[in-house]
């Protein structure tokens, strides 16, 4: 799984809380001054991924202040910028001028070699918490004009539509199922995340003309096989309608799959095929008939599915079926024989 580092303030008694989440603001990379209404008891915890490129830090925490000042700058300046997704209460931003309320669901940007203020209340003061991702990412990594970024220091973005919202699902996810990765996923993961952000910002900027074309490509082929998740279901997804939900023409779709090892027709087979394949080994699924768990896929046609079935493993559907259930039984019988042998 991804490498997780974890500060949480509850080992220590409530009075001691608020002492350690100062500590740990002031060893971070970018330190602030904080302060809180709820510090005779604030109960806190942080998560840390380093991804590579990016890092992420997943925060809850009761109702905070914070501010970077000039000096805190010049004691430590990593060159970083800050995008911060509000996941539970409400954030405020500011910088150079601009002044932001940033609901759940919103992401605000701000540069960390700049002074800023934020601050992050829960919705329930008394007794709930407040929470959100933040992305670090170093100014080199960002392929974007330095000069044009402070156009949106302090302001908010969507994480609910386009862009905004497959980063915004890429950031929750990665975060709350670190168990679901390997450790040899975190350079692409990390490769992923920036290319969302990237692309989001870029049009933000009204600048997309300013995005790389190869980090367009690949945020874009992000969307497309996100889109493609959704829809496999769907007996009618198609190359065509992939294409129309993305207002590009087939002929662009196909040349986005050109670097990729597999066309945009059999990709969607492919993992249309790979959840049928899971399906038919799911002993919650065992009493459902193949040609349901095929329907739900978007395999209407019986006779298609069995021979592409049949192509993909070089097995029938109900043959792999009946096959991976029998080796539990074995090992079950082989388990009862062990268990039954009498003790000298």
């Amino acid at each position: 799984m991804l490498h997780r580092d974890t500060v949480d303030t509850t080992v220590l008694p409530p009075s001691e809380r608020f002492g350690m989440w100062l500590d740990l603001v002031a060893r971070t990379s970018a330190p602030m001054r904080i302060w809180s209404a709820h510090a005779g008891d604030f109960t806190a915890r942080a998560d840390f991924l380093d991804l590579g490129p990016i890092q992420l830090i997943n925060y809850h925490y009761p109702s905070l202040e914070a501010t970077r000042t000039a000096k805190l700058i010049r004691q430590s300046d990593p060159e970083l910028y800050m995008l911060a997704l509000t996941t539970d209460g409400v954030g405020t931003s500011s910088q150079d001028g601009r002044h932001s309320e940033i609901r759940a669901g919103e992401f605000t940007f701000y540069d960390a070699s700049r002074p800023h203020d934020v601050g992050h209340h829960a919705t329930e003061p008394e007794q709930g918490r407040a929470s959100s991702i933040i992305t670090m990412i170093p100014h080199a990594a960002l392929p974007l004009p330095p000069q044009r970024m402070a156009a949106l220091y302090g302001g908010r973005m969507s994480g609910s539509e386009g862009i905004g919202a497959l980063l915004a699902q890429f950031l929750l996810q990665v975060t709350g199922h670190p168990e679901q990765y390997h450790a040899a996923d975190t350079s692409r993961l990390g490769a992923v995340g920036l290319d969302l952000a990237t692309t989001m910002l870029g049009r933000h900027l009204v600048a997309e003309d300013a995005v790389p074309t190869e980090v367009r490509r690949r945020a874009l082929l992000t969307q497309v096989h996100a889109y493609v998740h959704r829809h496999l279901g769907d007996a009618t997804l198609s190359p065509q309608s992939v294409a129309d939900a993305h207002h590009i023409s087939v002929r662009s779709l196909h040349r986005l799959f050109e670097a990729e090892d597999s066309t945009v027709a059999s990709y969607i087979r492919d993992m249309r095929l790979a959840r049928c394949r899971r399906d038919l080994t799911d002993p919650a699924l065992r009493n459902q008939p193949v040609q349901a768990i095929a329907a739900r896929w978007g395999f209407p046609d019986k006779a298609h599915f069995s021979r592409v079935f049949r192509m993909a493993y070089g097995i029938s559907p109900q043959a792999y079926r009946e096959s991976n259930s029998d080796p539990a039984r074995i090992v079950n019988r082989a388990a009862f024989t062990v268990n039954s042998v009498r003790a000298d």
